[in-house]
């Protein structure tokens, strides 16, 4: 039996622009499961940010509920919900949001200082996921010394650090050329072939078809939930005759 890690029951999400309100989301049941590959999908508009937002513990919803990992988080308070997102959810952005006065270790180290994790078990747990992401060369660099590609990678590593039930990668290539885009769309497929239940929120079409799973965003409703019957990964690229 599949173990139930996300369930989002009849969630809404309203916000008052002025005099008028926007439904940002209306009434959306969902559940993901351990070690699932989803892509979420949807024009501007659509509500897939707003949803990633409430995904992430970065907003809670109007109506309805939110459970994660079995607990309900969607009535927690600003203090409960930074905790659950530090412990549970790994964040991958697209502008990578690294300290630039920071070398790639102590921005990996980061989310640790906030879990109380003593000085030395940061560095050491630091250094181990900069060498998973292939960094360990440069993880004294700050990222102004690094390639986007390499920034990227110091952003998945600190989101990887705390050992997150679910990592969150928002456009995770959206300013990436297309050669460094598929070495960094490998490397979130090896996260996920090592047991990372992963939720990529795009609008390319590439990018969503090395998910297992593809959500389409509508006027604020789920417009199709379907299993992706044509995955490609990167060793199709690597394999493919120039």
């Amino acid at each position: 039996m599949k173990e139930e890690v996300i369930r989002l029951q009849n969630i809404s999400r309203f916000f008052q622009v002025g005099t008028e309100t926007v439904k940002a989301l209306i009434e959306v049941s969902l559940s993901i499961y351990k070690n699932e590959f989803v892509a979420l999908m949807g024009p501007s508009g659509s509500g897939k940010s707003t949803m990633m937002n409430l995904l992430g513990c970065l907003d809670t919803p109007t109506g309805g509920s939110y459970y994660l990992n079995g607990i309900d988080v969607s009535k927690m308070s600003d203090n409960e919900l930074a905790d659950i997102r530090n412990k549970e959810i790994g964040f991958i952005f697209q502008t990578f949001n690294l300290l630039q006065r920071s070398t790639a270790l102590d921005n990996v180290a980061l989310p640790l200082i906030y879990a109380g994790i003593a000085k030395q078990q940061r560095i050491e747990m630091a250094k181990d996921t900069l060498a998973h992401v292939q960094l360990a060369d440069r993880m004294n660099h700050k990222p102004n010394e690094l390639s986007g590609g390499q920034r990227q990678r110091v952003a998945i590593a600190r989101a990887l650090v705390n050992k997150p039930l679910i990592v969150l990668a928002d456009e995770p290539t959206g300013n990436l050329d297309s050669k460094t885009s598929v070495e960094i769309m490998g490397l979130l497929e090896e996260i996920h072939e090592q047991g990372n239940t992963i939720i990529v929120v795009t609008h390319e079409e590439d990018i969503a078809r090395h998910a297992h799973r593809v959500i389409r965003m509508m006027d604020g409703r789920i417009a199709s939930d379907e299993i992706n019957t044509n995955i490609v990964t990167v060793k199709d690229y690597q394999d493919t005759p120039v």
